[in-house]
């Protein structure tokens, strides 16, 4: 049997349906597909409605800036342990590396964030009804 309490952390990382932790909010599990920003409409297991409004996701624009900004401290920081002198065509180089190397992560986990910050988890798939 499995656990039938998945973390939300868990939840949000492995981006799975908010409200029963179960059914993928993606249709393709490989990040660096032409297809990896393609949604499923509804959870494959309880039915949830991942767009619940017409431009519902814009506000994961916002969280993607937070972990792009923490992405650039943390690429300081890294900085100023390794060299002496840090130059801003240095930091921005690594940063826009790691940046558009992780786009396809953050895109899917900052729309994970923002769902999850409306739709609360309801137990598992089988026993919560139906959408």
């Amino acid at each position: 049997m499995k656990n039938s309490k998945v973390s939300l952390l868990s939840s949000i990382f492995r981006t799975k349906c908010p409200r029963c932790r179960e059914g993928n909010m993606f249709t393709s599990s490989n990040l660096y597909s032409p297809k990896f920003a393609d949604m499923h409409a509804n959870c494959p297991c309880c039915g949830q409605v991942f767009e619940p409004e017409p431009g519902f996701y814009y506000g994961a624009m916002y969280v993607s800036f937070a972990l792009s900004t923490g992405i650039f401290l943390g690429v300081l920081l890294v900085l100023s342990f390794l060299v002496e002198e840090i130059t801003l065509p240095m930091v921005l180089i690594a940063v826009v590396i790691i940046v558009l190397g992780m786009l396809p992560i953050m895109f899917r986990v900052s729309r994970a964030i923002w769902i999850n910050i409306f739709i609360h988890y309801e137990g598992p798939c089988m026993d919560i009804p139906k959408k």
